[in-house]
């Protein structure tokens, strides 16, 4: 009988994670719930970051689609041209026109592929680094630590799912109507004129929606044509260097607006949309440069010529939008992009933390 009820206890404690004791402000001790270990093999508080922060990310990057792909189209298209997508609201209702609401999602299936591996390792490996650098809180966390641990988080998240958001951009620019310019080297003597003296290669990429090539088709693409294996990491270094302090700037803007915005007795929904939406536009503006040369350097094979000219590298790529466009061209795209960052990253940090309070981490 005593063997039958330990075996009964042991079984229960091994499906089902125990509660703890933590001490409250006032010294008091506290029963807290126990957590919900949904990855069994794995920490139960290491896999509620995981869950909670692919949650967050498939939810932030879904509301805010339309504008996601706006944003790219507006970053890569050419300077000039009567083919351009203006304005936001007109270009998003262009969108709309030519494509359906389906313009609207188009990329945003493997958008969401990519940014659930990606945010789940980026909040997890944030919040291991924030207790590897404090000693598990032995030590304060300061706002070098928390840019430190963001920006290291950033890396190690945009290494992991760098192919995906390759592939994504161009799905998201692949059913878009530019208007090209016509140079010898580049056009055939057969290219008709356009709007009488106007000469110009206008051409709708809907040419690879009609092939409906898809997150795979895309993929064995742009391998085929491209180099192989490593065509998809192209711009992966100007990526890199753009997520560091973007997502540095991010996590410690967030936890220092915290403070600020919702003290305690203060943590209605809206101080806490407000905190993800104002650290995302402040990061997001200081770093923009850095995703304009990511989307120029993974756009660069496309076999339409979707840019006026061809990149080297992401240096050759700086220097060559300074001299052509200014200062100004590093910034194209930025007005829809803030659009965007705001409803999105509030929603990923509010997803988030009410994900990762719902699993009891």
């Amino acid at each position: 009988m005593t063997t039958s009820a330990q075996s009964s206890s042991s079984s229960s404690s091994s499906t089902s994670a125990p509660s703890s004791l933590s001490t409250s402000s006032d010294g008091n001790i506290a029963l807290q719930p126990p957590r919900r270990n949904i990855l069994g093999f794995v920490d139960p508080q290491i896999s509620s970051y995981f869950i909670a922060g692919g949650i967050a990310g498939a939810a932030s990057r879904t509301v805010v689609s339309p504008l996601e792909r706006l944003k790219i189209i507006q970053q890569i298209q050419p300077r000039t041209g009567d083919g351009q997508y203006r304005g936001v609201w007109r270009s998003l209702a262009r969108m709309y026109r030519e494509e359906g609401f389906k313009g609207f999602m188009r990329g945003n299936g493997i958008n969401c592929i990519r940014i659930v591996p990606y945010s789940a390792v980026q909040f997890t490996t944030y919040e291991q680094l924030k207790k590897l650098f404090t000693n598990k809180g032995a030590r304060p966390l300061d706002t070098p630590t928390r840019l430190v641990a963001g920006a290291l988080a950033g890396v190690t998240s945009v290494c992991t799912t760098y192919p995906l958001d390759l592939v994504r951009s161009r799905l998201s620019i692949a059913s878009a109507s530019l208007t090209l310019p016509t140079t010898s080297a580049s056009a055939p003597s057969t290219t008709p004129a356009i709007s009488g003296a106007r000469s110009a290669l206008s051409y709708h990429t809907a040419a690879a929606a009609r092939s409906n090539l898809g997150i795979w088709g895309m993929t064995a693409k742009v391998m085929r044509e491209e180099g192989g294996v490593r065509a998809l990491y192209r711009g992966l270094v100007a990526t890199a260097m753009g997520v560091a302090p973007y997502v540095g700037i991010n996590f410690a803007a967030y936890e220092a607006l915290r403070g600020v915005i919702t003290p305690p007795g203060k943590t209605s929904v809206a101080r806490k949309l407000s905190c993800g939406a104002l650290a995302g536009s402040i990061s997001q503006t200081l770093t923009y440069p850095f995703d304009v040369l990511r989307r120029k350097m993974q756009v660069v094979g496309m076999t339409q010529n979707v840019l006026e000219q061809k990149y080297n590298g992401a240096w050759h790529a700086l220097k060559a939008i300074v001299q052509t466009e200014g200062f100004v061209g590093l910034y194209r795209g930025l007005w829809p992009n803030l659009l965007k960052v705001a409803p999105s990253i509030a929603t990923s940090f509010f997803t988030y933390e009410m994900v990762k309070e719902f699993l009891g981490s």
